[in-house]
């Protein structure tokens, strides 16, 4: 499977990567319905981290659920090939329609708590997401639109900013300003 021969070929940035590259791909291989919402405990992810062309800038959306601003991504749902899982999350989440991503590599590797919450009237248990992150360009002068049934705000920050606007401090600190660093380097 492509997905897994480029996770095994993914080299991790930090421990928190190397961590949950192990756990991923060991799941990845044994998990039943592991790119379905019909496991329960735990499935496939894909998430966009979107930034200008200088780099400078990161779109982020304020996601209903978590009352955050967070990046943009979502549940594969049966779609194998997660950097489309991600270009389709930040078409649908944010209207942009031109964005490209910068390498079909990916960015970065995560497992991701889910709380159990409400969604569309239904209850939805406590899980995990075994999540695959993408680099994706776009422009900051095209307009971006909200996604009413998924965020109520789409805006563009500067870097150090986006990471502040999360209200979520394991993504501050974890997710987001590694996935600034990353830049970086």
């Amino acid at each position: 499977m492509k997905l897994i021969n480029d996770i095994e070929n993914f080299i991790p940035f930090n421990e928190q990567e190397e961590r949950d590259k192990a756990v991923i791909l060991q799941k990845l291989r044994t998990e039943p319905d592991i790119f379905s919402r019909d496991n329960l405990i735990m499935h496939m992810s894909a998430s966009a981290w979107v930034v200008s062309p200088d780099r400078k800038q990161v779109l982020m959306a304020y996601h209903n659920i978590y009352d955050s601003w967070s990046w943009l991504g979502g549940h594969a749902d049966g779609e194998r090939d997660l950097l489309k899982t991600a270009m389709k999350e930040v078409r649908e989440e944010s209207g942009l329609q031109n964005i490209t991503p910068v390498s079909e590599d990916i960015y970065s590797l995560e497992i991701l708590t889910v709380d159990g919450h409400e969604k569309k009237g239904k209850y939805v248990n406590s899980h995990l997401h075994l999540n695959v992150t993408y680099l994706i360009e776009a422009d900051p002068s095209e307009p971006v639109r909200e996604k009413p049934d998924e965020n109520s705000g789409v805006a563009w920050f500067e870097r150090e900013e986006a990471v502040r606007m999360s209200s979520e401090p394991w993504f501050r600190e974890r997710i987001y300003r590694k996935l600034n660093d990353k830049l970086d380097r």
